[in-house]
């Protein structure tokens, strides 16, 4: 067993924990008695105020504060170095061992008077493709005779660019879009609110330091440059979708909402569930095959509740199921140039499994609306109905302990009336 193991905090409520002294994952917070947001840290059931902290001089020094500022971007621009000595600072003062217990549990405040806010200012949201099973379903749902698979599929990560201004926090209600739909039978598209409200179960990854030279990020130090993760919920009107994508690709049918959670959990506390990844697959280019072929092992459950009482996990799925690794999907989209910026976000598209019950979208657990999901009430659904809440968590396990993600959660409300 580590010393990692071993470590243990006198925050009593950690160690049991999804948050225990080997995770402490970074967010934004605001109290009722201090509505300025900064920097906290999940331990057991409190929330660490780094600001706080920072201004009793208790963590590494910074030209600036850099804990008060209301997004992580400030800290995660620090580079690497700066992130580690930070863990490590962290780990000593909340360990029983501490020598200044007295003055941080002064910066400890319960989890539950906290109310999490965006952790970062996005500059930037690409979404990947980056999950075999899901792409394959997909294909045999809508190439019918075709292979499930485009030509270029195990040789590139598959990527669309979104919309960095509708990415919402855990809890921020999401309003079904309205655009261009053509029904079967129809000659021309009329305009109308979604019928086919569908998720996306993603894991996202948060770039730290970028490449403001446009230097191409190398695979092998990709793992340097990402901050961390978070479950990501790319949030997608299918009928929309399904008429606007040819040729270009999603537009209106994703752009209205992505939702993450709260809690950014970095490469470090994930070590332990870091594997090794191996796929079946043509011979990569080299810029992609030279990376850390190492793949987080994250354990996911997707909640649907109805307005009416229902209830039912929809979904158990594990982030090891992705083709693409997170340092390949960051590799390659450097790879022309393309600047990546500090709090840009990369969601690695739906992560689906093989097995019933493993599907990351009701489009491929319905197939397509073919087959309803049965909610407990006697509910059933094709697809996403207003009022349905949906919630998705995620957890890692690493042995004597496990490595929370949280949850990120949103309502689905009704079409805004337009014309």
């Amino acid at each position: 067993m580590g010393e990692s193991n071993t470590l243990k905090s006198f925050v009593e409520t950690a160690a049991k924990s999804a948050f225990p002294i080997q995770n402490l994952p970074y967010g934004v917070f605001v109290t009722a008695g201090n509505s300025g947001p900064r920097t906290g840290v999940a331990i057991g059931d409190k929330v660490l105020d780094l600001s706080l902290l920072e201004s009793k001089g208790l963590l590494p020094k910074s030209a600036d504060p850099i804990h008060g500022t209301g997004s992580l971007n400030a800290f995660a621009a620090m580079g690497r170095s700066y992130w580690l000595k930070t863990r490590e600072t962290l780990q000593s003062l909340l360990s029983e061992s501490s020598d200044a217990k007295d003055a941080v549990s002064q910066c400890l405040i319960g989890r539950e008077e906290t109310q999490m806010q965006m952790p970062f200012k996005v500059g930037s949201f690409t979404d990947f493709y980056a999950c075999e099973n899901h792409a394959s379903n997909v294909g045999r749902l809508f190439r019918k005779g075709q292979p499930p698979l485009m030509p270029n599929w195990k040789h590139l990560p598959v990527a669309y660019h979104g919309r960095a201004t509708t990415v919402f926090v855990d809890g921020t209600p999401v309003v079904r879009p309205s655009g261009l739909v053509m029904k079967p039978g129809q000659e021309a598209p009329e305009f109308s609110a979604s019928r086919k409200m569908d998720y996306e179960l993603e894991l996202g990854i948060f770039v730290g330091t970028g490449n403001p030279d446009g230097e191409p990020i190398a695979a092998k130090n990709a793992l340097d440059h990402i901050f961390g993760f978070v479950i990501l919920n790319d949030w997608s009107a299918r009928d929309i979708q399904a008429f606007e994508y040819k040729p270009l690709g999603p537009f209106l049918g994703k752009s209205f909402a992505t939702s993450i959670s709260p809690w950014v959990v970095t490469p470090d506390a994930l070590k332990p569930c870091m594997k090794d990844h191996v796929v079946d697959g043509p011979v990569q280019a080299e810029y992609l095959k030279n990376g850390s072929k190492l793949m987080p092992h994250i354990d996911f459950s997707v909640e649907l509740e109805t307005q009416d009482g229902g209830h039912k996990e929809i979904c158990e799925a594990n982030s090891k199921e992705l083709y693409w690794t997170p340092d390949q999907m960051l590799a390659h989209h450097s790879i022309n140039g393309c600047v990546m910026q500090t709090g840009d976000l990369l969601g690695t598209g739906t992560i689906s499994g093989k097995e019933e019950g493993t599907l990351g979208s009701l489009l491929e657990a319905t197939m397509n609306g073919a087959e309803p999901v049965d909610m407990s009430c006697g509910e059933k659904r094709t697809f996403l109905q207003d009022g349905d809440h949906l919630k998705i968590s995620g957890q890692a396990n690493c042995g004597d302990y496990i490595v929370g993600f949280g949850e990120v959660g949103a309502t689905l409300l009704p079409a805004r009336e337009l014309f």
